[in-house]
Protein backbone atom coordinates (compact mmCIF):
# COMPACT_ATOMS: atom_id res chain seq x y z
CA UNK A 1 0.00 0.00 0.00
CA UNK A 2 1.29 3.21 -0.88
CA UNK A 3 1.87 6.07 1.93
CA UNK A 4 0.92 9.78 0.96
CA UNK A 5 1.42 12.90 2.49
CA UNK A 6 -1.58 15.40 2.87
CA UNK A 7 -1.58 18.94 3.43
CA UNK A 8 -4.84 19.57 6.44
CA UNK A 9 -6.40 22.16 4.52
CA UNK A 10 -6.87 18.86 1.57
CA UNK A 11 -9.50 17.29 3.73
CA UNK A 12 -11.35 16.32 0.85
CA UNK A 13 -8.41 14.56 -0.93
CA UNK A 14 -7.48 12.86 2.37
CA UNK A 15 -10.76 11.13 2.35
CA UNK A 16 -11.46 10.67 -0.82
CA UNK A 17 -7.50 9.00 -1.50
CA UNK A 18 -7.96 6.56 2.06
CA UNK A 19 -11.60 5.25 0.24
CA UNK A 20 -9.50 4.16 -2.37
CA UNK A 21 -6.99 2.19 -0.40
CA UNK A 22 -3.95 4.45 0.58
CA UNK A 23 -2.48 4.76 3.69
CA UNK A 24 -2.95 8.49 3.97
CA UNK A 25 -1.11 10.83 6.63
CA UNK A 26 -1.65 14.36 7.34
CA UNK A 27 1.39 16.47 6.82
CA UNK A 28 2.42 18.12 9.98
CA UNK A 29 4.91 21.37 9.95
CA UNK A 30 7.43 19.38 11.62
CA UNK A 31 6.97 16.36 10.18
CA UNK A 32 9.98 14.50 9.96
CA UNK A 33 8.52 11.59 8.70
CA UNK A 34 8.43 12.69 5.12
CA UNK A 35 10.82 10.55 3.98
CA UNK A 36 8.89 7.66 4.57
CA UNK A 37 6.33 8.54 2.08
CA UNK A 38 5.48 8.23 -1.48
CA UNK A 39 4.03 10.68 -2.42
CA UNK A 40 3.29 14.19 -0.96
CA UNK A 41 -0.45 16.39 -1.61
CA UNK A 42 0.29 20.07 -1.85
CA UNK A 43 -2.56 23.02 -1.90
CA UNK A 44 0.14 25.06 -4.05
CA UNK A 45 -0.16 28.07 -2.24
CA UNK A 46 3.01 27.72 -0.62
CA UNK A 47 6.99 26.21 -2.29
CA UNK A 48 8.01 25.66 1.16
CA UNK A 49 5.15 23.50 2.58
CA UNK A 50 6.78 22.42 5.40
CA UNK A 51 9.01 25.29 6.36
CA UNK A 52 12.29 23.51 5.30
CA UNK A 53 14.83 24.59 2.80
CA UNK A 54 16.78 21.37 2.69
CA UNK A 55 14.13 18.46 3.23
CA UNK A 56 15.49 15.50 1.18
CA UNK A 57 12.71 12.72 -0.16
CA UNK A 58 11.83 10.53 -3.29
CA UNK A 59 8.26 11.32 -2.71
CA UNK A 60 6.74 12.90 -5.69
CA UNK A 61 5.38 15.95 -4.99
CA UNK A 62 1.67 16.57 -6.41
CA UNK A 63 0.02 20.40 -6.26
CA UNK A 64 -3.60 19.79 -5.82
CA UNK A 65 -4.12 23.37 -7.02
CA UNK A 66 -7.30 23.19 -10.02
CA UNK A 67 -7.76 19.12 -9.80
CA UNK A 68 -9.89 16.90 -8.62
CA UNK A 69 -9.78 14.66 -5.83
CA UNK A 70 -10.33 12.05 -8.58
CA UNK A 71 -7.21 13.65 -10.95
CA UNK A 72 -5.30 13.70 -8.33
CA UNK A 73 -5.73 9.82 -8.00
CA UNK A 74 -5.37 9.30 -11.72
CA UNK A 75 -1.90 11.07 -11.72
CA UNK A 76 -0.68 8.88 -7.92
CA UNK A 77 -1.81 6.16 -10.96
CA UNK A 78 0.30 6.80 -12.86
CA UNK A 79 3.46 7.92 -11.07
CA UNK A 80 3.43 4.58 -9.40
CA UNK A 81 2.97 2.57 -12.63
Amino acid sequence: MKRVGVEKSLQNVKNFLSNEGYDVVELQNDSSDIRNLDAVIVTGQKNNFLGMQDTATKASVISADGRTPEDIKNQLTNTFS
